[in-house]
């Protein structure tokens, strides 16, 4: 009989702790925004993650691979496109995020740059399938300066 006297208790603790869990759980979902964010996040860290190398090798810091690099180009020049959706505008104000208040102030200059950044992305990927060198590392870094135009003016350190 102590089993019963202790399920009286138990089980109705189990149900409380249960639903304040749910509760919990629910208002620790991120929203919409905050998806979109992290979305960007992650799109930036896999660009970064193929931009060190190549830039590594067009600063003549590693040996430069033809073949490595040209597979570092594609994979930018297929991420920076997806970028431009996760500027949604709702995604305005989200915390954490490092875009200044100016880029949804000077919208079609933004616009402008991530065009920029998916064009020169493109043209490097491009370039890069033809393994120079000279010519890699020069579009690396038309590509590199169109990052370097909307951090400096839109990306809050």
């Amino acid at each position: 009989m102590p089993f019963q006297r202790a399920s009286r208790f138990i089980l109705p603790l189990i149900l409380a702790v249960s639903t304040l869990s749910g509760t919990a759980l629910a208002q620790g979902q991120p929203t919409p925004a905050e998806k979109l964010l992290k979305y960007r996040k992650a799109l930036y860290q896999a660009i970064v993650f193929n931009v060190g190398p190549m830039g590594a090798m067009a600063a003549d810091k590693m040996p430069f691979n033809s073949a490595d690099f040209a597979t570092r180009a594609n994979r930018v020049a297929e991420l920076t496109p997806m970028l431009a959706e996760s500027y949604s505008p709702e995604t305005q104000g989200v915390a954490n995020s490092k875009l200044k208040p100016e880029a949804w102030q000077n919208r079609a200059d933004f616009d402008a740059k991530m065009k920029d950044l998916v064009d020169t992305s493109a043209k490097l990927a491009q370039v890069a399938k033809g393994g120079d060198a000279a010519q890699s590392k020069a579009a690396f870094f038309d590509m590199a300066n169109s990052c370097k135009a909307c951090h400096d003016k839109y990306k809050a350190d």
